[in-house]
């Protein structure tokens, strides 16, 4: 049985433990990545190559007080396809996004990297009045997903959170209100997947929905609207029902309740470290922590 991960420190010590993943950091010409690089390097989560404009990396390590080799990129396009032969040469196995656009880190790795399954990406966030990790998908790739890309997209997270250890995670489908209203199709698609869950398509886990994100996360809220559910109030996953609603969610429980978030891409073939060009270099780090040691898990 897999040692569970119940907050970020657990998460470092366990990542620390195993050997360091040879990773490319893409665009990493801007202070925050570099630094976050190189605290990985000396956390032993990763032997990093960064890649990008040498002449702008280099005084970026200094000031940081390390060097790391580093790959010469015209831009940003360059950057990512150099980034991918990388992987594809065996010298990396860990990607990780730089001071660049989503869509220009991702569109080689989907065109050449990522097999049949669908590419999504996973938040995992530590908040201080919840009592476990909290993970949101998707936030930051599927724009408008249908039902059976949500299924997909849930399937990943399961991935993902039994890598943490999680034996039966349980999964909150969410929409704006708990009862089914075909006016509101994200209603009918958490009805769907909740069906699904009960005919073992999921494997062992716990899904329901719809449900409002109030009786999701507390107890208290599910009991005054009368809801029985085995998710509410103790929800490990959040499918969001597109990718804005996700998106605004992590971003406010950041910055106006002080969540602290991981995030990384599933179905990439190799792992792949996505965040926010804003994101400080411990969340990089937190990130690329939570990369190396679903990495590894999901090898055993």
């Amino acid at each position: 049985m897999l040692a569970a991960v119940r907050d970020f420190a657990s998460l470092h010590q366990q990542a620390r433990a195993l050997p360091p993943l040879p990773a490319a950091v893409v665009a990493a010409a801007e202070q925050h990545v570099v630094e976050a690089a190189l605290l990985a390097a000396r956390e032993g989560l990763i032997a990093p190559v960064l890649i990008g404009h040498r002449d702008t990396i280099a005084p970026l390590c200094d000031a940081a007080g390390g060097n790391l080799p580093v790959i010469e990129a015209a831009d940003d396009a360059e950057a990512a396809q150099l980034a991918v032969a990388e992987v594809r040469q065996g010298r990396a196995r860990m990607l990780i996004k730089g001071h660049l656009h989503t869509a220009e880190f991702l569109h080689p790795i989907v065109r050449e990297l990522h097999g049949s399954g669908r590419i999504s990406h996973v938040f995992v966030g530590e908040l201080a009045n919840y009592p476990r990790l909290l993970l949101i998908t998707d936030a930051a790739i599927n724009i408008a997903p249908d039902l059976m890309t949500k299924a997909e997209i849930l399937h990943n997270a399961l991935v993902l959170a039994r890598a943490l250890g999680e034996q039966e995670p349980a999964v909150a489908v969410l929409s704006a209100v708990e009862d089914i209203n075909p006016a509101i199709v994200s209603t009918l698609d958490a009805a769907a997947l909740a069906k699904m869950a009960d005919r073992g398509h999921f494997g062992k886990a716990l899904v329901d929905g719809p449900l409002a994100f109030d009786n999701a996360i507390s107890v208290e809220a599910a009991a005054i609207k009368g809801i029985r559910s085995p998710v509410a109030g103790r929800a490990d996953i959040l499918l969001l029902p597109d990718l804005v609603s996700g998106n605004v969610l992590y971003k406010a429980l950041e910055y106006l309740a002080g969540a602290r978030f991981a995030g990384m891409v599933l179905g990439a073939g190799v792992p792949v470290v996505l965040t926010s060009r804003a994101d400080s270099a411990q969340t990089r780090l937190d990130s690329i922590a939570l990369a190396r040691l679903v990495s590894e898990r999901q090898q055993q």
